[in-house]
């Protein structure tokens, strides 16, 4: 069970993966020793999964963000297929399966609509779709990493 001092610590880590242990360990009031344990803890424990970079899309040219709406042919082999698919596409930044008259959103990081069109047309290339609908983003209002801990 996490206490107050493990959610600081996770809350800490999340805001900022590159904040110095030390410093962690003074805002949560532990030896900067028992701080490293316990965030070596909280990672074999898997509530740290991995510690990665945040990249600026806009400054490396993927600055158009596409939600597309999947309606699927539903079938074991399918999904595998579907599954397969998105681990090969790398625009695909996330796929979450919906409840609803649609079964899967994609968010897509490209370049502009014509990267948007040639990743489209290698998805329903390999893939047998029901119906898909496109989304651009206008506006990011929140962006947000951090998971609320409270």
């Amino acid at each position: 069970m996490l206490d107050r001092r493990d959610l600081a610590i996770l809350d800490l880590l999340q805001r900022d993966a590159e904040m110095p242990v030390y410093r962690i360990a003074e805002a949560v009031s532990l030896s900067a020793s028992a701080c490293s344990r316990r965030i070596a803890e909280l990672k074999r424990l898997g509530y740290i999964r991995r510690t990665v970079a945040v990249l600026d899309r806009e400054k490396l040219g993927l600055g158009l963000t596409v939600f597309v709406i999947v309606r699927a042919q539903h079938s074991a082999d399918w999904l595998e297929r579907f599954r397969t698919v998105l681990a090969d596409t790398p625009e695909v930044l996330e796929c979450h399966r919906l409840t609803g008259q649609a079964d899967y959103i994609l968010k897509l990081a490209v370049r502009d609509i014509a990267n948007y069109d040639t990743v489209y047309k290698a998805l329903i290339a390999r893939l047998a779709i029901q119906d898909v609908s496109a989304h651009i983003s206008m506006e990011v209002i929140k962006d947000a990493l951090a998971v609320p801990l409270r």
